[in-house]
């Protein structure tokens, strides 16, 4: 490939997220009371929300339901050839559905919509088209007009599927903001995420709590080289029966080789250990000890019970699967 075909390939990239980028500002100035609308009314919504569409419009609109649905807002995707034969049972007089075709004319969504007329249900659509007969037929219309696709042809959906989605996460969003939804609502409806553990999980939960590298006061250098190339975990914890007067990690064991070379081996541990470590209960949170990793910018804790006896060590790596 020569350096021209190079060129017309970024150059090309370029216009699209540029034409995209633009596609999402018209939007965003167009924002009006029918948006505010839109949420109120799913705010109110004692069922569940259901989208709809077909080809492109329907991936979006299954993104959307997923968006909504793990954010606190309970929704689903219906297919709408498969609703018209026979999934509009799915469909209870409690729920909103939001339909989403750029034309506003598609046949597939429209056939649905004398019944969902009938059933009480309230329809927003999401059109490029005001005056479609999708739009005219919704109870609220969120226009996403876009002056063109931005595909070579200016045909296959692209800068218009861009904004559908801009604005389904701008609806979610702007209801997670209205109902106060929490990192910890969040996280309870993704308990198998890397967020949803660290905040549901406890320390103790993860922590490493049998053979921990332990040695005394009198330990020797040799010894203390021993205890840490045993424990796997790059530190020592320095005890006094069941005191624990400091933390020595193999970055200190490092630095007072090469700073005392000879006389290394004529060390006592509390020469180079840090005295009062930091220090986590077992029953905190995974995210409270991320939180203090990085406020002391530390990769481990000791974690100690309520009589500050040492029962784990708790490392980042731990906390970061």
């Amino acid at each position: 490939m020569n350096e021209s075909q190079k060129n017309i390939i970024l150059d090309t990239a370029r216009e699209v997220l540029q034409a995209e980028a633009e596609a999402i500002q018209h939007i965003k100035k167009s924002l009006n009371g029918e948006f505010v609308a839109a949420v109120e009314m799913i705010l109110d919504c004692q069922g569940k929300v259901i989208l709809t569409g077909i080809g492109k419009s329907g991936i979006i609109a299954k993104k959307i339901a997923a968006t909504l649905a793990s954010t606190g807002t309970p929704s689903f995707f219906l297919d709408p050839s498969e609703a018209f034969h026979g999934d509009l049972g799915m469909i209870s007089k409690e729920d909103i559905i939001i339909a989403l075709s750029y034309s506003g004319e598609t046949d597939e969504v429209l056939k649905i919509v004398p019944f969902i007329h009938e059933n009480g249900n309230k329809l927003i659509s999401i059109t490029g088209n005001s005056e479609s007969a999708l739009a005219k037929n919704a109870d609220i219309n969120l226009d996403t007009q876009v002056e063109r696709e931005e595909c070579v042809l200016h045909l296959a959906p692209t800068s218009s599927t861009t904004a559908q989605l801009a604005l389904g996460d701008a609806l979610a969003c702007a209801l997670m903001r209205v109902r106060n939804f929490s990192a910890q609502d969040f996280a309870r409806l993704h308990p198998g995420g890397s967020l949803g553990r660290r905040l549901l999980m406890t320390v103790g939960q993860v922590m490493r709590k049998h053979d921990l590298p332990v040695v005394s006061e009198e330990a020797t250098a040799a010894e203390m080289i021993h205890a840490i190339s045993r424990g796997g975990l790059g530190l020592i914890v320095v005890q006094r029966e069941n005191e624990i007067l400091g933390i020595i990690t193999d970055g200190d064991i490092r630095r007072a080789m090469e700073a005392r070379q000879a006389k290394f081996f004529d060390i006592c541990p509390m020469d180079i250990a840090t005295r009062q470590p930091k220090t986590i209960r077992p029953e905190s949170k995974l995210i409270e000890a991320e939180r203090s990793m990085t406020q002391h910018k530390v990769n481990s804790l000791l974690v100690v019970d309520d009589s500050n006896n040492l029962v784990g060590v708790i490392q980042i790596y731990d906390i970061k699967l």
